[in-house]
């Protein structure tokens, strides 16, 4: 799995029992077998978008806080593909 994608399933794992639609995004990325952020990006509907949206913001700003820029930019990485 591409390490961005690796982020970015760790980080929907924090949000999956509080938001279902997270589960469902997740569980895509994890049976997906997606080669890279792009591929998974293409995949997600306008909806799945919109979560991303919102779980990439709280986990960049997240991952700034904590000073672990590595994070923080691969999850950027995503977040720029959504628009």
């Amino acid at each position: 799995m591409d390490a961005t994608l690796g982020y970015l399933r760790e980080s929907l794992s924090n949000y999956t029992e509080k938001y279902p639609s997270c589960q469902r995004i997740y569980t895509k990325l994890k049976e997906g077998h997606y080669q890279n952020e792009g591929e998974f990006v293409n995949d997600l509907n306008e909806a799945e978008m919109a979560v991303l949206d919102l779980v990439l913001k709280n986990e960049i700003s997240y991952a700034k806080k904590e000073q672990d820029q590595k994070r923080a930019h691969e999850l950027s990485e995503v977040y720029e593909l959504l628009f």
